[in-house]
């Protein structure tokens, strides 16, 4: 069977959107779905859960992707912008954040960026994700020192966990 440029180019896209959406319906079965996050960070309602992590019991967004605090962030403000928001997506939301599995609600909450778009905050912290974490569960950003601060992932209770993440030759099993 052949296509048309046009047939092939659509099915090019709709391959696209499928996989940088996660194939989400917006809200499934899972205890702690919601909307899929784009890359950028952003969904209609950001969901904010936990998860077990060598590194303990962390931050993630509703895809499973690990939360980050910047130690620059002094305030409930977030001060990472430019650049600093392309390597560090803040988490962002149109709608009230949902508080996921082992989150507590009454520390979600929600800043204004110099954009104006409304950035997710847990614990007073404004929540971003790495771009070098590539699949849920990374922590690829913990520790360092991007944009002149540290990046540290969070605990249930808001607080930054500093332990060193594993070396990528103790978690990496060759990707099978």
């Amino acid at each position: 069977m052949r296509f048309g440029a046009g047939a092939a180019a659509a099915a090019t896209v709709s391959l696209l959107a499928a996989v940088l959406g996660g194939c989400s319906n917006d809200g499934g079965g899972g205890g702690s779905a919601s909307a899929t996050p784009s890359a950028t960070g952003a969904a209609a309602s950001g969901t904010v859960a936990t998860a077990s992590n060598p590194l303990g019991t962390i931050l993630v967004d509703g895809g499973g992707r690990t939360l980050y605090l910047w130690e620059a962030d002094t305030s409930s403000k977030s001060t990472c912008n430019g650049d600093c928001a392309t390597a560090w997506p803040p988490l962002t939301a149109t709608a009230k954040p949902v508080a996921g599995k082992g989150v507590q609600s009454s520390l979600l909450g929600t800043t204004t960026r110099d954009d104006g778009r409304k950035e997710i905050t847990y614990n007073g912290h404004p929540l971003y994700r790495y771009a070098g974490d590539t699949s849920a569960g990374d922590t690829s950003g913990q520790g360092s020192n991007g944009f002149g601060a540290a990046w540290y992932v969070l605990d249930a209770t808001g607080n930054k966990i500093t332990k060193a993440p594993p070396s990528p030759s103790s978690s990496n099993n060759g990707g099978y």
